[in-house]
């Protein structure tokens, strides 16, 4: 079976089957080549139901979380978006097909180098990779439509609910460090909205609002 078939069988079996049912998240999710973001010596499991090492004590997140949270992100093809944890730049490349522009931001220079060097060579013109501490988000592009994170965060972070423009909303994985849940926050009626889309599990967020060591 070749990748694009097992691809395939990856967004049917994993995303599918368990209930992503934004179409334009499934499509994204078949389009953009996991294998790409995989260290050699993992690429037999580049479409394993799971997350995998990067390197820097960082993993590629499981392609099921990377379609929930883009889903929960709700987006329609025209918003800004940030993405605090560039990471491998998988999820940057995925968010690319669902929004109009993609700012990602990572801490970790080794890891902005390599996402710069792959996210390039698929020539994605509307990802923009910055590094910095990205707990506090990115107020140089704020204001954005969706903001989604990355890594676990022990609280909901004020700084980048104040980077959101009207009707924004952030998703996060908020809770311990070692099991958190993806809460999507977003401003109705004049009072921030917290919705709930289950447990996960995500490396810890560093920087002024991650977790203190």
């Amino acid at each position: 079976m070749n990748l694009d078939e097992v691809r395939a069988r990856m967004v049917k079996e994993q995303l599918a089957a368990r209930g992503i049912r934004d179409s334009r998240v499934l499509a994204a999710m078949l389009a953009v080549e996991r294998h790409r973001f995989i260290p050699p010596e993992y690429a037999d499991h580049a479409y394993d139901d799971g997350p995998l090492p990067i390197g820097d004590s960082q993993t590629i997140s499981q392609p099921y979380m990377v379609a929930l949270t883009c889903e929960a992100a709700a987006l329609t093809g025209t918003e800004k978006v940030l993405e605090v944890g560039t990471g491998s730049g998988y999820e940057a490349a995925v968010l690319s097909h669902l929004a109009r522009e993609v700012y990602s931001i990572e801490c970790i220079e080794h890891l902005h180098q390599r996402a710069r060097v792959i996210l390039g060579a698929m020539e994605l013109a509307n990802v923009h990779l910055v590094t910095g501490d990205g707990s506090e988000g990115y107020p140089a592009a704020a204001p954005y439509d969706a903001i989604i994170v990355s890594a676990a965060m022990p609280h909901i972070p004020l700084p980048m609910l104040r980077q959101l423009g009207p009707g924004g909303r952030l998703v996060a994985p908020i809770g311990e460090e070692d099991l958190q849940s993806l809460v999507r926050v977003s401003l109705k009626n004049g009072h921030w909205q917290e919705e709930y889309f289950g447990e996960c599990r995500y490396v810890k967020m560093t920087g002024r609002q991650g977790f203190v060591d």
